[in-house]
């Protein structure tokens, strides 16, 4: 019989059947096309499959924050990962954080994602840009700025003020082994921040489909800007959706990923 992982890569080679192929080479991805005939359901059944994977399926220990030790002539990486497969379609892996890690806020041009904690627990925080204009505008929506006496705090240079976007922060939520699948889709949920909480975490992640630059499926991180006056949020999620202000900005000198062998079960898309 397959192995489980073996199973979830064949329904997702089910799932995002077409992939880059779908695609205009070199086009912007289109987050407003309509999904195949049965794409619903096929995904429901990935999930489902999904929400069975444990860590000791792949064969990977759950790992424990080190002890305080004098900090080593290279400082470790934040965040690895183990590539399990790839294919047009998709990209099934593992990605493993150290205790207090963070993957900043980033976005997945015209794709989809699927996140299944494998062990620890890891917060997520869904993001998507609005534009102006809303889905029936005649023309390409413009982003929509912020008004000229909105104020930020760290205070903004000109030029990041123009690149300046409104958001909207959906949900914030934290997830363990126990926990479903967290979805992401080219419409919604389509930006989010990972913080592994109280120790290390490790998640099981598919992208349909894979990241991609020349097919304009490049990954932009972004941060959340304070404006100057605003409220503070209530509770530990506040009060959600909300608004958000979002500045792109470059990769984070402190976050970087670095691979490891995979030890699981062979996986044959």
């Amino acid at each position: 019989m397959a192995s489980l992982i073996q199973r979830v890569a064949r329904q997702a080679c089910l799932t995002f059947r077409g992939g880059r192929r779908a695609s205009a080479r070199r086009a912007p991805p289109a987050p407003e096309a309509p999904p195949p005939q049965g794409f619903p359901e096929q995904l429901r059944e990935l999930q489902s499959l999904l929400s069975q994977v444990r860590a000791e399926d792949l064969n990977i220990v759950p790992r424990e924050a080190p002890p305080p030790t004098p900090p080593p002539p290279r400082a470790p990486p934040p965040v690895t990962y183990m590539h399990i497969c790839e294919t047009d379609g998709f990209s099934l892996g593992v990605f493993l954080l150290r205790s207090g890690a963070r993957i900043p806020l980033h976005d997945h041009p015209g794709m989809h994602g699927l996140l299944k904690v494998l062990y620890g627990t890891v917060r997520i925080s869904c993001m998507d840009k609005l534009e102006a204009g809303g889905p029936g505008a005649r023309a390409r929506p413009r982003p929509r700025a912020p008004p000229p006496e909105q104020q930020f705090e760290p205070p903004l240079q000109p030029r990041e003020r123009e690149a300046v976007r409104a958001g909207v922060l959906r949900s914030r939520a934290e997830y363990t082994r126990d926990s479903g699948p967290c979805v992401l889709t080219p419409q919604r949920d389509n930006l989010h921040q990972i913080d592994a909480v109280d120790g290390p975490a490790a998640f099981l992640d598919i992208l349909a489909p894979p990241y991609d630059p020349d097919d304009g499926r490049d990954c932009h991180y972004y941060r959340v800007l304070e404006p100057v006056g605003a409220p503070e949020a209530s509770g530990p999620a506040g009060d959600l959706p909300r608004e958000v202000w979002l500045l792109e900005t470059p990769q984070a000198e402190d976050f970087w990923c670095e691979a490891e062998p995979y030890p699981g079960p062979k996986v044959v898309p």
